[in-house]
């Protein structure tokens, strides 16, 4: 600590918890405007979100200000004097050679003196980390101060945004990346673009997208043709049975056997000696139809007797034909590219970035994509890139990050749920990725409804305005206990500012994210300017057009 720095005493601790302090602060700082003077800067004795340092002895506890508040005290002659106290939370110490330490070991006693921080000292703390020079906003409470995450941690242990809908999560999520490019150069990112704010069409045709166009692949999911062959026996169960039928186990064996006998087929006459029922070779799902027709009405001794399976897949081949002939999964089921096993190659080349356009981040547009196959495209996109470093012997040259957005939608938290396959494959990217150099980032505006086993692999936490209540309390869950009161600071936050928790950071802290430049395309409707200066008519023909062929172009 700076001599200048350590005279500025606010003041002294009252109580001593586990998981917390209080201090009262001294009476000249109890002022209506308790400014104080830190070399070139003035800011308030004690602030929510200011830093202190607790000096005792050899102890150094390094402390963020949560809360404040005021309490009467009466004399022998009625007169009245008011106290001040602020809430802390402790967060390090700072050794003798002003090093910061994460996590604290030796806690100091009740009247232990608390110590304004300033910039030198938070210079000191974040040293290591500025290094890095992946700076993403400034420090709320000293604005000239702009903070630098550790790459390593948030990219290499999984990372979420999280923040109820309004609170900037679009505008976080695209700054963070355009500073990782620029930090970066060679960044790999796959982007689950769910509602067309990342990477957009403009009404001529040509692409928009808020990330540089030399750096950024769009990829609209309908047109990119995510043939179903390419998909695991679990994705293809979540597609075409229903696990609550009662027929459901009996349809998923045969199934299971109709694609190890397809697939051996293909693998002879490609020259592969080797095959499982998931390996990503072309079968013809009409040929699969049909067996399971063949098989559903199977008659023996001349019509007189029923086959084994008569009339067991009656289900299976009702959701197989609606699926089939609906057009919004042509894409999946209808394949006009990618319908022989040598087009797999290309199809990875684009996903990675390394087709006829290098890229740093392929966004996939799933705005147009049915609802309910979201998912299993989701899951399929991710365990692409999963399996792409899985087999790649240059893996640890070539890491990639998977950002999905809107999470909660396909990594629910719910057991046993019509997508259970699509969870489990992102889960199993959770716990198994980063050992391949594949990370996740999960943006999600309700932690509650997300897979709690995909929230515990994350290491590193950017949570922005919360106000519901269950959310606070996951997220107080999520941090630890010496961090949890920090929840209580989310739904004070206002658009764009953070609270950034876990390893990424040498410190919970509290900050502005720099605004993106060019910003996401907003999903938010002006109500005001439209019902004021909005149309008079509609082409109503035109959305009924639209409705009909499944185009919201």
């Amino acid at each position: 600590m700076t001599q200048q720095t350590q005279n500025i005493l606010i003041g002294h601790l009252t109580e001593v918890r586990g998981d917390g302090m209080d201090a009262r602060i001294t009476e000249e700082h109890s002022t209506a405007a308790p400014i104080i003077k830190l070399g070139d800067e003035e800011i308030l004795a004690g602030h929510i979100g200011s830093y202190v340092v607790i000096r005792q002895s050899h102890i150094g506890v390094l402390a963020l200000v949560f809360k404040m508040w005021e309490r009467d005290r009466f004399d022998a002659a009625g007169n009245r004097a008011t106290d001040r106290f602020i809430a802390l939370i402790p967060v390090g110490e700072l050794n003798e050679s002003n090093v910061f330490i994460r996590g604290v070991r030796h806690y100091p006693t009740p009247g232990a003196a608390v110590y304004a921080v300033g910039l030198s000292e938070i210079n000191a703390i974040f040293s290591k980390f500025r290094d890095y020079e992946f700076f993403i906003g400034q420090l709320a409470s000293h604005k000239d101060y702009h903070l630098s995450l550790d790459p390593r941690a948030l990219f290499g242990r999984h990372f979420a945004i999280i923040g109820q809908s309004g609170s900037g999560k679009s505008w976080t999520v695209t700054s963070l990346i355009q500073h990782t490019m620029r930090a970066m150069p060679k960044t790999h990112m796959i982007m689950l673009d769910l509602h067309g704010e990342y990477c957009w069409k403009r009404p001529d045709g040509s692409i928009e997208s808020a990330f540089p166009e030399e750096q950024v692949n769009y990829v609209d999911a309908m047109d990119l043709e995510m043939p179903y062959w390419m998909m695991s026996y679990a994705e293809l169960v979540d597609l075409f049975i229903d696990r609550d039928d009662r027929g459901a186990s009996m349809q998923m064996s045969f199934m299971r056997e109709v694609l190890q006998q397809l697939k051996r087929k293909e693998a002879k006459a490609i020259g592969l000696g080797v095959v499982s029922i998931d390996t990503p070779i072309y079968f013809s799902l009409a040929e699969m139809y049909m067996q399971f027709k063949a098989a559903n009405e199977e008659r023996k001794d001349f019509g007189k007797t029923k086959g084994a399976l008569f009339g067991q897949f009656d289900e299976f081949l009702v959701t197989m034909q609606s699926r089939f002939n609906d057009v919004r999964y042509d894409f999946l089921l209808k394949p006009k590219k990618r319908n022989n096993s040598a087009s797999m190659a290309d199809l990875l080349r684009q996903f990675v970035g390394l087709g006829q356009k290098k890229a740093n981040i392929t966004v996939v547009d799933l705005s147009s994509v049915p609802t309910d196959v979201r998912p299993a495209v989701s899951a399929q996109v991710g365990r692409l890139a999963y399996e792409f470093n899985y087999w790649n012997p240059r893996r640890r040259e070539f890491p990639i990050t998977l950002i999905c957005e809107e999470a909660h939608a396909y990594i629910p938290r719910e057991k046993g749920g019509q997508f259970d396959g699509t969870k489990k494959m992102m889960e199993r990217i959770a716990k198994e990725g980063r050992k391949y150099g594949v990370s996740i980032g999960v943006v999600s505006q309700r932690p509650t409804e997300l897979s709690e086993t995909m929230l515990a692999q994350c290491s590193s936490f950017i949570c922005l305005r919360t106000t519901n209540p269950d959310d606070q309390q996951y997220i107080r869950g999520l941090v630890p206990e010496a961090e949890g009161d920090l929840a209580d600071i989310l739904s004070s936050l206002g658009r764009g500012e953070a609270l950034v928790l876990g390893e990424a950071a040498p410190l919970p802290t509290r900050v502005q994210i720099y605004r993106p430049n060019p910003e996401p395309k907003s999903n938010d409707v002006d109500y005001y300017t439209s019902w004021r200066e909005g149309p008079d008519d509609l082409d109503v023909e035109g959305i009924v057009e639209n409705w009909r062929t499944q185009n919201r172009h």
